[in-house]
């Protein structure tokens, strides 16, 4: 066996030894008869240096291809269209003004139907009109704390996680602030201040940003030495290029998630606030005056439509910002575009 072997073995060598002559022998041929020489083309150059690759255009496809996120889109622009067009409608009702009856008494606790689809509450208000009012309100609300949260979250966790120097002051900062209890701030604003929505806003401001800037920070620190960081700063490249352009774009897909999260998060304090009794004033119509009124008649079965309806309004609003915040972060996710 072993004889065989050894036969089979320079059986094999003289085989590459006559590839290796022939290829030494073809060597010796001429430059042309081997290579031929290519035109230039400058449009083949041109196409050969250019990629048609979209960060964003892939992000929008991986979107899209996502039947449940794209169907809660819809939803969801529908809801705020028809939220902020609703007054514009003919036929509509004031959301404060008290409806009678011929005798001069309120028509209160009127169940749905055609002249009131929603029903009205326990003074004769058009709990449709109150609905879509209080829908704009807490909208208006939930907007306005998400985008302060943004910008300063956003901001200050740039510079806590890549500043070294920065390091101790926004870690004191942010222990003595978030060692505050949010319900106590809460109530104690509501008390200072006149009530109202700007103060809503403003309370929830005050320490809604402290999440999204500790997250930001922690994702900060993970990437900041990363080799291309490094480059950049050996290059002479400023702290602010590099948190834009190095560090920022690495955290699209989850800043947007903590945005859609903190729209209805909002909505929900605001709601909670309202539930305690220092939110919005009785006369504001917003989800939380009317899911706190129609609490109160959830053990008259004839009067709980006045929480259904407010309470299957938020739902929509909450479910769909979750599920649109998650799919489009995945979507977003530079892992995801390799």
């Amino acid at each position: 066996m072993k004889r065989y072997r050894d036969q089979k073995t320079d059986t094999l060598g003289d085989h590459l030894n006559e590839q290796l002559e022939q290829t030494v022998n073809g060597a010796a041929l001429s430059d042309e008869e081997l290579f031929s020489f290519a035109a230039f083309d400058a449009g083949a150059a041109e196409r050969g240096g250019y990629s048609n690759y979209s960060y964003w255009g892939a992000t929008v496809r991986a979107f899209l291809r996502n039947k449940t996120a794209v169907f809660f889109l819809c939803l969801m622009l529908l809801v705020l269209v028809f939220t902020y067009i609703q007054p514009h409608l003919p036929n509509q009702r004031d959301p404060l003004l008290i409806h009678n009856n011929e005798w001069g008494l309120p028509l209160n606790n009127i169940p749905p139907g055609d002249e009131f689809w929603f029903g009205t509450n326990a003074i004769g208000q058009d709990l449709w009109a109150r609905i879509w009012a209080g829908t704009r309100t807490s909208l208006f609300i939930g907007f306005s704390v998400a985008m302060v949260e943004a910008v300063v979250g956003i901001l200050v966790g740039m510079l806590w996680g890549y500043v070294r120097r920065l390091d101790f002051f926004f870690t004191e900062l942010y222990n003595v602030l978030d060692n505050i209890p949010q319900t106590l701030l809460l109530i104690l604003i509501s008390y200072v201040l006149k009530p109202g929505v700007s103060t809503i806003i403003f309370a929830l401001s005050l320490t809604g940003w402290l999440g999204m800037a500790r997250f930001i920070r922690n994702q900060i620190i993970i990437i900041r030495d990363r080799d291309y960081n490094l480059v950049s700063r050996c290059l002479g490249v400023s702290t602010g290029r590099i948190i834009v352009k190095n560090l920022l774009p690495y955290l699209v897909s989850v800043i947007t998630m903590r945005m859609a999260l903190a729209i209805p998060s909002a909505i929900g304090n605001e709601v909670f606030v309202t539930y305690i009794g220092i939110g919005l004033p009785v006369d504001t119509p917003s989800l939380g005056n009317l899911i706190q009124t129609g609490r109160a008649l959830m053990t008259v079965s004839s009067l709980r439509y006045q929480l259904y309806f407010p309470v299957i309004v938020l739902a929509v609003i909450t479910i769909s910002f979750y599920i649109i915040g998650n799919s489009f972060a995945d979507a977003a996710d530079p892992k995801n575009h390799v």
